[in-house]
């Protein structure tokens, strides 16, 4: 999707910050729910529950596929295709574990690891090719067909697992999901409505929507953090009255986990990030196609699935700290290329080799973390730590699509705005600019600016120099854009504490400790 956005807007006649907080929600979706998916992988059995999410996914690339409008769009891919997800990726985490033991287990999710980091950047290639030579819909229909075969073969995947008369607490359920949404969609709003000062707040009959003089964006976060820490205080309620939490609180004691997980969430950050900006800035100030777009990430594509496969190949001789830090220290280094790369049309070789960089970065996170992640508790609470992997993962992605992209749009405004009243321009272009942009810069093509000033009635001049002043504002967006990349990069070093020097072991149940 993130290679289509520009032939999507076109098709469907809306805007990138739509398609932002469509991308965005598709992730935040499955983050929200995860946690339920994984426990009704419990109550139906895995197999089932990875069968209905598949039939779940396809119906919704179906209608994404057929989609007449924006609104049918997000319904389909955000919500319909997240909520099959939600049952998918816990099931393989569970399935996985059931299906293979030692060393076998350990091989088995580092080449999950694997393909997920292959997929990740064969993405922007096939989705390229298909939205540049057919349509951007026969993704969503190819993926109807995969959904189709897969139901073909699951069978031949055993599954030892035995459904479990177990309660869900619906409380739980909503406190998690409200509260991550609220604070992902304040984030995402942040572009227009301001963190804490309000930039442009919504207007609502009149009223202008910021209470006290503070940006709702803060309210949003605040009020998601304290329905956050509710859902934590009700899982330790629920098991001190023997109850079934959604989710056992006490594993994020175990720092392995808590490690693993940090890191996981940073890691997926960042490719949301990187997955979102640099394509919007090849289409629309490049004006390249999907498939051009695609062709121009394709060195960290590459990286990606080779150093996914050499982190795999690490962990007979390296131990995963080691190789996660090698990767973090990487993506550092990648970070700071890019955001040195960065000119009107990225063509320089650090661009390049930025790119790979962090594809090699990413590719070795991704071969070592599942594994950590899985190791450190019993297979009986594999499917909870399954539904932990996908929470963080997909609330990493929804974060980085959501903070980076805010960057990148309201850094675009804020620079722009201040070009031009520090041109030569006349007062009355600067006074369209300013009108235009009271409600906050959308991103256009560059391509695109000359027809907005000869609607304005402004000079060709005029025009060209809003083009040139337009251009240099997208570029100083993005390299602020990959500042804070650099930024979230370097956090992760902060998580990486608990990640095992040695070779991770799966700890034995408590009962196998007491007859040993």
């Amino acid at each position: 999707m993130n290679v289509s956005i520009s032939t999507v807007v076109k098709d469907l006649d809306t805007t990138v910050s739509a398609m932002q907080s469509a991308i965005t929600f598709y992730t935040l979706t499955m983050a929200a729910v995860m946690l339920l998916g994984a426990k009704l992988g419990d109550v139906w059995g895995r197999r089932r529950a990875f069968v209905i999410g598949a039939i779940v996914y396809a119906l919704g690339s179906l209608t994404t596929a057929l989609s007449p409008n924006f609104a049918t769009l997000f319904i389909g891919w955000s919500v319909i295709e997240g909520l099959g997800a939600v049952l998918v990726i816990p099931a393989i985490a569970a399935l996985v574990a059931s299906n293979y033991e030692g060393k076998d287990r350990i091989s088995a999710y580092a080449i999950i690891g694997a393909i997920s980091g292959a997929a990740v950047a064969a993405g922007p290639l096939i989705g390229g090719f298909f939205t540049t030579y057919l349509s951007w819909r026969y993704v969503f229909a190819s993926e109807v067909v995969i959904m189709f075969v897969v139901l073909l073969v699951v069978r031949k995947v055993a599954d030892t697992s035995t459904p479990q008369r177990i309660s869900i607490d619906v409380l739980s359920v909503l406190l998690s999901a409200i509260g991550l949404v609220l604070i992902v969609f304040g984030m995402l709003q942040s572009k227009t409505w301001g963190w804490v000062r309000p930039l442009h707040p919504p207007v609502i009959n009149g009223v202008t929507i910021a209470p006290l003089g503070i940006s709702p964006t803060a309210y949003l976060v605040l009020i998601g953090c304290v329905l956050l820490w509710w859902f934590f205080v009700r899982q330790e309620q629920l098991v001190s009255r023997s109850r079934n939490p959604l989710v056992h609180v006490s594993m994020f004691g175990i720092r392995q986990l808590r490690s693993g997980l940090s890191v996981l969430g940073a890691q997926y950050a960042i490719t949301g990030g990187i997955f979102f900006m640099i394509p919007i800035y090849l289409q629309m100030t490049l004006g390249l196609d999907a498939l051009e777009t695609g062709v121009r990430i394709v060195p960290l594509s590459v990286s990606l699935i080779l150093f996914s496969i050499v982190g795999t190949r690490l962990s007979a001789f390296w131990s995963p700290k080691a190789i996660v830090l090698l990767g973090q220290f990487i993506l550092i280094a990648s970070s700071l290329l890019l955001m040195g790369s960065v000119s009107l049309d990225l063509r320089g070789w650090l661009f390049g080799t930025g790119l790979f960089f962090a594809g090699a970065a990413l590719g070795l996170l991704a071969s070592q973390l599942g594994n950590v992640n899985m190791s450190s508790v019993s297979a009986a609470e594999t499917s909870e730590v399954g539904g932990l992997q996908g929470v963080f993962q997909n609330l990493g992605s929804s974060l980085g699509t959501a903070v980076i992209g805010s960057v990148l749009i309201a850094s675009l405004g804020t620079s722009f705005v201040s070009a031009v009243n520090a041109s030569s321009l006349p007062s009355d272009a600067k006074s369209m600019v300013n009108e235009q942009s009271s409600s906050g810069i959308g991103i256009v093509p560059v391509s695109s600016v000359d027809q907005i000033v000869e609607q304005a009635g402004l000079s060709a001049s005029d025009g060209t120099t809003l083009t040139q002043l337009y251009s240099e504002s997208q570029v100083s967006s993005l390299r602020l854009s990959f500042f804070a990349l650099t930024v979230i990069a370097l956090a992760s070093l902060l998580f990486s504490r608990g990640i095992p020097s040695g070779k991770p072991k799966r700890p034995v149940p408590a009962k196998k400790q007491k007859a040993g």
